[in-house]
């Protein structure tokens, strides 16, 4: 025998339990509030145990202290004999501390009221919307189907980020009843936390203060509006001393409002703030980044930490015209140009990738070691047309424009590093024409976009993103839609939405099961416009099942297309509970 878990059974013990001995046995199991087994709070080594409050337990001696008897149960008979010389003596013992412990306690003084929660001015949610909230709050409807199926009725759990976000919209404050169950709710799923500490405002953070399960709501910035102070000193004072959270959200705040401020509070404190800190805060320079900032972040180039040097690099190379842009423009231009051998009719690019990633490159962020399976040269051309200002290649290449520029012949097999460049120096520097040049035509091939073709069609704007994949998806279905159809804004347009359900409905009567379009399913069930939930209910119904058909396909399909319809309505409702004024 090791330990003490299997003592007290019968062949151990022959005399049977005596009184207590159970209640010892899950006193020394349970957990206290720290997850600690038996970490109550336990004698001093020769003194007596102390109750929450620090009043001695009454009677407890300090030669059977409670530590003693945990410490001996968890060492094992083999190592260390037990108190009383045997385990059914040990078990005796703890029976007896553990009725003093709970019988012995002396009252202790009552702790301080915590500080009345701030007031929200904020107008309250509508009866009906504080409702609907509950609901989805309390997750997915009851009726799902069962087997990984997920019935005819609207997950609620899915729609509670949309409406979250309207709510904010319309800047109501939440039902105090509610407010622990939002913070459950955006413990347990971080894509939440933002939305809801926003709904929640202040007593969601004076609410985290008194439970330590909701500490992230105190460390977070989101949602957060201090009282942020006007002048110079008082900034200055918050800066230094203020938490971690209330120093982002000043930074943001004074940035949004005065940038060069913003700046010169960073650049207050560095030299002393941690790597990561400082990561965190070279960030939140991105917004209204501009010229003013280069001096800072060719500074920053220098700096310890490898990623901090990478995010000063990238936010340089977002500046068509710094130091670092220019550089980069010049090594990218000096590896890309225009095909003058003469050798074919059409016209073409030439590329001659780098033969080495001297201190320099380095300096300006090109990683020298490439990622497993990446060819040095081929990495070091990436990097280096990635940061290089897309402005500047029309010149260099005859003043085509970037179409033309795309449509060029590119020699030696170089064209699939170059355009993949190209289209992540198009999403960094939110260039409308060279992405829209990129992406081509949607009835073209996925495997014709060079890169990331959904980061491609977020830097369009909205219109054109709808319209682009609305094309896309009446060319291609649905198999490669996804992604594409998740850079739309919500609702879609009438185009989009007619596109996707056309193509649903393609895919039904080819008779397949709907679980491999469950993705684009869910996306429409959150963003097709509510309004037409009724011209899609003719698809709800059950049609003739095809004998070429899988097997009950039509039945999935008519519950699948019942979920949309019902979703749609919901949601529809919700925005209307949400406009009641």
């Amino acid at each position: 025998m090791t330990g003490y878990a299997a003592v007290g059974d019968p062949a151990d013990n022959p005399t049977g339990d005596r009184p207590g001995r159970e209640a010892a046995r899950s006193e020394a199991a349970a957990p206290d509030a720290d997850g600690q087994a038996g970490a109550r709070s336990q004698p001093e080594a020769g003194g007596q145990a102390e109750q929450p409050g620090g009043q001695p337990v009454a009677g407890e001696s300090a030669a059977t202290g409670w530590e003693e008897l945990v410490t001996a149960a968890l060492l094992g008979a083999e190592r260390r004999p037990p108190p009383g010389g045997s385990t059914t003596a040990l078990l005796d013992l703890a029976a007896v501390a553990t009725v003093r412990r709970r019988a012995g306690l002396l009252p202790a003084r009552a702790a301080a009221l915590p500080a009345p929660a701030p007031d929200d001015p904020r107008p309250a949610l509508p009866a009906a919307a504080g409702r609907r909230l509950s609901l989805l709050l309390a997750g997915r409807t009851e009726g799902a189907g069962s087997g990984g199926r997920r019935g005819s009725t609207p997950d609620l759990g899915e729609l509670l980020p949309q409406w979250l976000a309207a709510a904010n919209g319309h800047g109501y404050r939440p039902p105090p009843a509610l407010l622990p169950t939002l913070l459950d709710a955006a413990r347990a799923r971080t894509d939440l936390r933002a939305a809801v500490l926003e709904f929640a405002g202040p007593r969601a953070r004076w609410l985290a203060a008194l439970n330590p399960e909701w500490r992230f709501a105190l460390r977070s910035s989101a949602g957060r509006v201090p009282a942020l102070p006007h002048e110079a000193e008082a900034q200055g004072r918050l800066w230094t001393e203020g938490l971690f959270a209330e120093r982002v959200a000043l930074l943001a705040a004074v940035r949004r409002r005065d940038p060069d401020a913003g700046r010169r509070l960073l650049e207050s404190t560095w030299s002393t703030e941690r790597a990561e800190d400082r990561l965190m805060f070279l960030d939140s320079l991105r917004e209204q980044l501009g010229a003013a900032d280069e001096p800072f972040l060719e500074q920053a180039l220098g700096d310890r930490s490898r990623t901090v040097r990478a995010t000063a690099a990238e936010l340089l190379s977002a500046l068509p015209q710094s130091a670092l842009a220019a550089r980069m423009s010049q090594r990218a231009r000096s590896c890309v140009s225009a095909d003058r051998t003469g050798l074919t009719a059409r016209p073409g690019l030439v590329v001659e990738a780098p033969h080495e990633c001297d201190a320099g490159m380095q300096r300006d962020g090109v990683v020298p070691k490439p990622p497993a399976g990446r060819g040095e040269r081929s990495w070091w051309l990436s990097q280096v047309v990635e940061a290089a200002p897309l402005g500047d290649w029309s010149a260099h290449l005859g003043g085509r424009s970037p179409a033309e520029i795309v449509a060029l012949r590119v020699a030696d097999d170089w064209q699939a590093d170059l355009h993949a460049a190209w289209a992540r120096a198009a999403v960094r520097q939110r260039d409308v024409a060279w992405a829209r040049a990129l992406t081509g035509k949607p009835s073209a091939s996925a495997a014709d976009t060079p890169g990331d073709s959904a980061r491609l069609l977020a830097v369009l704007p909205e219109a054109d993103r709808a319209d682009w994949a609305a094309e896309f998806v009446a060319a291609h279905g649905l198999s490669e839609a996804f992604r594409v159809l998740g850079t739309c804004s919500v609702p879609w347009s009438e185009q989009l939405g007619r596109a996707v359900v056309d193509a649903l409905e393609i895919a039904r009567d080819a008779g397949s099961y709907p679980w491999s379009f469950s993705g684009v399913l869910g996306l429409a069930e959150r963003s097709l416009d509510p309004r037409h939930a009724d011209r899609l209910i003719p698809l709800a119904a059950h049609p003739d099942e095809s004998e070429a058909g899988a097997p009950g396909a039509g039945g999935y399909w008519a519950e699948s297309f019942q979920r949309l319809v019902a979703t749609l309505h919901t949601r529809a409702a919700m925005l209307d509970e949400l406009a009641d004024t």
